[in-house]
C-alpha cells in the first residue's frame, strides 16, 4: 500500500512539473516571435525588405497571424515590385478584417501594378448590396451581431413579461419581436457569408504571365493569358491543374504551380 501511495505522489508532481514546463516553453516561444515581430518592423523601416519578409513569414509558419502580420508581408512585396505576393496577403488581411481601410487603401495601388485589366460582369441589385454593405463584416463578426440581437431580443421579452405598465409592455414586446426578426436576418447573412468564404475559393495568380487552357492538359487550346497578381476563383481540380475563373465570367484550366489559394490559413 505504501508503494501505491508514494507512485501516485510521484505521478501528481511530474503533472505538475510538465504542466509548467510547457507553461514556459509557450511563454518563452510567444517572446521570441514578438521579438521577431520587432526585428522585422525595424528591418522593414530600415529599407531590408527582404529580411523583414524572412522574420514575418516564421511567424506566420507558427500560425501566429494577423491583419498587422499580413498587412506588414504586403506592403514589404509591395517595396519590392512584387505584384502577387503583395495583393495576396493584402487581400488576407482583408479576409480578416474586412473593414480595414488602409489595407483596402494599399490593395488599391497594388493592383494598379498588375497588367490584367478584367471587366467585371454586371451586379445584381443583391450582388451590389452584399458587396458594397455586408461584406463590409466577415462572418465571425456577423455571428457577433446574431449574438447580440439574441440577447437583445431575450432582455426585452422578459422586461415585456415582468413589467406592468401598458406602454412599456408594448414598446419591450415590439422591441423584442423586432430583435428577433434582426437576428433572423443577421442569422441568414451569418451563414450566406460563411457559405460563400467555402464555395469561391480565391486564389491569386503569382507566374508573371500563365496560359490558361481550355482543358486540364499541355496539348489543349489555349483560350486566354493572365498576370501575377490576377485574383482568380478556383472551381475544381485535376492532378496539377486548377479550373479557375475570372470576374468577367471566363473559364479555363490552369497550372496550380502558378496560383496561390488563399483560404489556406
Amino acid at each position: 500500500m505504501p508503494t501505491v501511495g508514494l507512485s501516485k505522489i510521484i505521478y501528481s508532481k511530474m503533472k505538475r512539473i510538465l504542466f509548467l514546463l510547457l507553461i514556459t516553453t509557450n511563454l518563452v516561444n510567444a517572446q521570441n516571435l514578438d521579438s521577431l515581430f520587432v526585428n522585422a518592423n525595424n528591418l522593414y523601416k530600415a529599407g531590408n525588405f527582404e529580411g523583414a519578409i524572412k522574420e514575418y513569414e516564421t511567424i506566420e509558419s507558427n500560425k501566429l497571424v494577423s491583419v498587422e502580420l499580413y498587412y506588414n508581408l504586403g506592403n514589404s512585396y509591395y517595396k519590392l515590385n512584387k505584384v502577387g505576393p503583395s495583393i495576396y496577403y493584402y487581400e488576407k488581411a482583408l479576409h480578416l478584417d474586412p473593414s480595414n481601410e488602409d489595407v483596402k487603401n494599399n490593395l488599391v495601388f497594388a493592383k494598379r501594378l498588375a497588367l490584367d485589366n478584367i471587366e467585371e460582369l454586371p451586379k445584381t441589385v443583391f450582388q451590389k448590396l452584399n458587396k458594397n454593405y455586408l461584406q463590409k463584416l466577415s462572418y465571425n463578426q456577423w455571428a457577433i451581431v446574431v449574438i447580440t440581437f439574441s440577447v437583445l431580443g431575450s432582455l426585452f421579452f422578459l422586461l415585456f413579461y415582468f413589467a406592468e405598465i401598458p406602454s412599456k409592455k408594448r414598446f419591450y414586446f415590439v422591441s423584442s419581436i423586432l430583435s428577433f426578426i434582426l437576428l433572423l436576418a443577421s442569422l441568414f447573412i451569418s451563414y450566406n457569408q460563411y457559405n460563400t468564404s467555402k464555395t469561391n475559393n480565391l486564389a491569386i495568380v503569382f507566374a508573371e504571365e500563365t496560359e490558361i487552357r481550355n482543358a486540364p492538359t499541355l496539348n489543349s487550346e489555349i483560350v486566354f493569358k493572365l498576370h501575377e497578381g490576377t485574383k482568380v476563383i478556383v472551381l475544381d481540380a485535376v492532378d496539377n491543374w486548377k479550373k479557375v475563373k475570372i470576374k468577367d465570367g471566363k473559364l479555363g484550366w490552369i497550372i496550380a504551380e502558378d496560383i496561390k489559394i488563399l483560404s489556406n490559413f
